[in-house]
């Protein structure tokens, strides 16, 4: 998706979406939303962005051109891991009207009680989010100096190949251009990345992310553990690769527990 001219190549006549992460999941890859938003305007494609790892709070693609904004409620939304939903979002009235029709017709409603946790979780959204953001760029630049580290890859740091992208996104100036998300690979093979995963105290071993406690996982192994090997490493999905939620904890903790842990390998 950072190639514009194969993106103009690949839509179709018969393309009806153009289906983009915010940024991709996990490798963080950051795509530019506004000038893929233009392409689709022209081809007549509706452009739908999943823009889950930032939220509301850091990014608004709908501002940016795009027809439909995804978010799993589940994370950043709800906040605390307790919740299953989802959101679609839109300005168009008509589109709005459609997909309303159909959620309506198949009975695929949020119930009463997660609508609830989904409105609970709004109201603290933006400090965790902003608390997220702010130790994730501590912890990014921590790793980018760690010898056990090989890379790290996050968009806030000037190092990210798309970082100038991700700024170009923000919804608000003051902050860095990434989220609570951070991938890195770790120096070694797959036995050294599991010893790390499982000598962690702090940072929970578990799939899912934004909630309030971070959450540490193998994508090989788990996420994406459906993906098949070589597909995983023409993605950069590969055995030492290691992603981070980051939660609300004090930076200082959250930094002895990883250097404890790479202590360990």
């Amino acid at each position: 998706m950072q190639d514009l001219k194969f993106v103009r190549k690949s839509i179709k006549k018969n393309t009806k979406i153009v289906w983009i992460e915010t940024p991709t999941n996990p490798t963080l890859k950051y795509p530019d939303v506004q000038e893929i938003a233009k392409i689709c305007k022209q081809k007549g494609a509706i452009l739908v962005i999943d823009n889950t790892f930032m939220s509301p709070v850091l990014s608004n693609p709908l501002k940016m051109g795009a027809d439909i904004v995804m978010h799993s409620m589940s994370k950043y939304i709800g906040g605390h891991s307790d919740l299953i939903g989802g959101s679609l979002i839109m300005n168009d009235l008509d589109l709005y009207n459609k997909l309303y029709f159909h959620v309506k017709s198949m009975g695929t409603i949020i119930s009463p009680f997660q609508a609830w946790l989904a409105l609970r979780g709004t109201k603290t959204l933006q400090l965790r989010v902003e608390r997220c953001t702010e130790t994730a760029l501590k912890i990014a630049k921590w790793l980018e100096k760690h010898p056990k580290v090989d890379k790290v890859l996050y968009p806030g740091l000037k190092s990210h190949p798309h970082h100038k992208i991700a700024l170009k996104s923000r919804s608000n100036k003051k902050y860095n251009g990434g989220s609570g998300m951070i991938g890195f690979y770790i120096n070694g093979d797959i036995k050294k990345a599991n010893k790390f995963l499982s000598s962690l105290k702090i940072c929970t071993l578990a799939e899912s992310l934004g909630g309030v406690e971070t959450l540490i996982e193998s994508p090989a192994l788990m996420t994406h553990g459906s993906v098949p090997q070589a597909k995983r490493i023409e993605l950069g999905i590969h055995d030492n690769f290691v992603r981070i939620s980051v939660g609300c904890e004090a930076f200082e903790d959250l930094k002895k527990d990883l250097g404890q842990s790479f202590d360990q390998i």
